[in-house]
């Protein structure tokens, strides 16, 4: 067993996970995420863009057929375990019930919001959005992040709030608003990947602080530890190896664990982490684009 992190969070990377029916195609993944069940949902770039399965990784059933772009970008499971879906390619979110059926969309489907430079501050949703989280209170917050350059906040019933941010490298601004969390200290965490770092505001928008962190591009808070996917950029183009790392921090910023692709002297151990998910006993499920796979990392108890 090669042990990867240190201290109290320790894991081990489990071998072949999931456990994929003969014949059927998972695509390139994007993003996973874990309901109420422990059930895995990955979302992929493939003939079939959700698929269900259990921890052991066995195969439960899948739904989304035709009904995306080719670049669906992140999923978020919210407590009455509907499915968010956003959808780059398409300028949408979408929240589904969790069998598949389509009950709103925020954005107008396949119409990009005139943001492209980042110009207009006040623009509406989306330009190429990628991700987004749900408050405590239902509010939910977007991450309008390839060609938006913002963070846009909705309240449950999808009224648009508030949006901040444009193109940038100032605080509060953003190169590319890859991902987003909402921390029990009420505090918005956005991944500000193409900068290097996680910025920090209140859900009003203000910025508060920032932490510095090679291409972060996934983020996942469980019980107020903040795991984070580093996607770094390719190393050899030739053989389509990308390089990246786990990363996990307190609620202060204080790095406790991680480890890089090299880990355990096995170059392959993280092809392209692009997103994840953690599990209530602590496992993490990480999509790895480069590597078009899902692995599952096991902590050691």
């Amino acid at each position: 067993m090669k042990v990867l992190g240190s201290g109290q969070y320790r894991f081990e990377r489990v071998e072949s996970w999931p456990n994929v029916p003969k014949y059927f195609e998972m695509g390139q993944p994007s993003d996973v995420a874990i309901n109420s069940s422990g059930e895995i949902f990955v979302l992929s770039r493939g003939k079939h863009p959700v698929t269900i399965w259990t921890p052991e990784g066995d195969f439960i059933g899948s739904w989304g057929d035709g009904m995306f772009s080719a670049t669906p970008h992140g999923i978020f499971i919210g407590k009455n375990d509907n499915v968010w879906i956003v959808d780059c390619g398409a300028h949408v979110a979408m929240e589904f019930a969790p069998h598949g059926e389509l009950l709103r969309t925020l954005g107008n489907k396949n119409s990009a919001s005139p943001t492209c430079e980042g110009r207009l501050v006040h623009a509406q949703p989306f330009n190429l959005p990628t991700n987004l989280a749900i408050a405590p209170n239902g509010d939910i917050f977007v991450a309008d992040g390839y060609g938006g350059h913002k963070v846009h906040r909705f309240n449950s019933k999808g009224e648009l709030l508030l949006s901040w941010g444009r193109q940038g490298r100032e605080p509060g601004q953003f190169e590319l608003v890859h991902n987003v969390w909402i921390d029990s200290r009420n505090r918005v965490l956005v991944c500000d990947d193409e900068n290097d770092r996680v910025q920090l505001f209140d859900t009003e928008g203000k910025y508060l602080e920032e932490w510095t962190l090679g291409n972060p591009s996934g983020i996942c808070i469980r019980d107020d530890i903040v795991y984070f996917a580093q996607l770094q950029p390719f190393e050899d183009k030739s053989n389509g190896r990308g390089s990246g790392s786990i990363s996990l921090y307190n609620l202060d910023g204080v790095l406790l664990s991680s480890w890089d692709n090299t880990a355990g002297g096995n170059k392959d151990t993280l092809i392209g982490p692009h997103d994840l998910c953690v599990a209530e006993n602590g496992d993490i499920y990480v999509c790895e684009v480069y590597g078009w796979r899902v692995s599952k990392f096991r902590k050691i108890q």
